[in-house]
C-alpha cells in the first residue's frame, strides 16, 4: 500500500497522536482505523433509509418530511440543551 502526505496543522498532528497513542496505535494505524470505520455521507444516507424501511416494515413508521423535520429540530434544541449542562 502506498503512503500519502497530508498537511494538518501540528496542533491537531499531535492531539491525534496522543488520541492514537492512548488507544495503544501509531498515528498512520489510528488514521487508516478511522478511516475504515467512519461512514461517508452517502453511506449515512443509506443507512438511515435502510432503518427507515426497517420501521416501516416493523410497525408503520413512516413520518413525512415535514414531521422528519420537526423531529429533526426537537432533537437539535435537546442536543443544544443537554450541552449548555
Amino acid at each position: 500500500m502506498s503512503d500519502a502526505n497530508i498537511r494538518i496543522p501540528v496542533e491537531a498532528r499531535d492531539r491525534l497522536a496522543r488520541i492514537a497513542s492512548s488507544e495503544g496505535m501509531s498515528l498512520r494505524g489510528y488514521l487508516s482505523h478511522l478511516a475504515e470505520t467512519l461512514l461517508t455521507p452517502e453511506e449515512r444516507t443509506a443507512r438511515a433509509e435502510q432503518a427507515r424501511a426497517a420501521l416501516r416494515e416493523w410497525n408503520g413508521y413512516d413520518p413525512s418530511a415535514s414531521e422528519q423535520a420537526a423531529l429533526d429540530a426537537e432533537l437539535d434544541r435537546r442536543l443544544s440543551e443537554a450541552g449548555g449542562r
